[in-house]
């Protein structure tokens, strides 16, 4: 809705237009966007719409304990910081004095960190034949080495097709090359061994068992 207009036209600027700016930081006077109410929730409340009668601060910035909140905003305003509140359900509720970008950012970083820690290792199939060439065999290689730096097991195998399957002693002398090749970041977890028609071999990423020992 628009704001009435002045006698001499145009709009007026909605009053309090101060406010925390997400660009910069810090606690600007005012303490409102305008008279607008933002799009969605945030986060956490800070700032201005903190509107308890007091607060309990802590942090390495203040001296820790219950202050009226009007003195906690006053505070933050003096260090052009925001004032956040960290724990709402307690009586009162826990607040810091902070830059909230940097603990936006910090918070969104290290739940990165634990979703990369957490993710589920893959296994990633590369196939050859007794007759695979060496420009193939390099590629192949290649693809299994990324895999393994990602934390994924890699199961090689070699395809026997018809009379091939003669060539048994090929395949093995294959695999046994690729484990050489992928030596410095994976581990041949056993033999070569014939399944069917295939003769596979896995592998999993290197120093992941002394890991998972400790």
């Amino acid at each position: 809705m628009a704001v009435p207009q002045k006698p001499g036209g145009g709009f007026n600027r909605p009053a309090g237009g101060g406010g925390y700016k997400p660009g910069g930081g810090g606690f600007n006077k005012g303490g409102f966007r305008g008279r607008f109410a933002p799009r969605k929730e945030a986060e956490h409340r800070i700032n201005n719409f903190i509107r308890v009668p007091q607060v309990r601060l802590v942090g390495e910035n203040v001296e820790v304990g219950i202050y009226d909140t009007q003195v906690a905003l006053k505070m933050a305003q003096d260090q052009e910081l925001d004032l956040v509140e960290i724990s709402p359900t307690v009586d009162p509720p826990v607040c810091k004095i902070i830059d909230y970008n940097k603990f936006l950012y910090d918070k969104k970083k290290k739940e990165k960190e634990m979703k990369a820690k957490s993710k589920v290792s893959e296994v990633k199939e590369i196939r050859f034949t007794p007759n695979t060439d060496d420009h193939d065999f390099d590629f192949k290689a290649k693809h299994a080495v990324e895999f393994l730096k990602d934390g994924n097991k890699v199961k090689a195998y070699v395809q026997f097709k018809g009379r091939a399957i003669q060539f048994q002693d090929r395949g093995q002398l294959l695999l046994l090359k690729f484990a050489e090749r992928l030596a410095e970041v994976g581990i041949l977890e056993s033999m070569p061994k014939m399944e069917g028609r295939r003769m596979l071999a896995m592998f999993a990423p290197k120093g992941k068992k002394k890991a998972e020992k400790n």
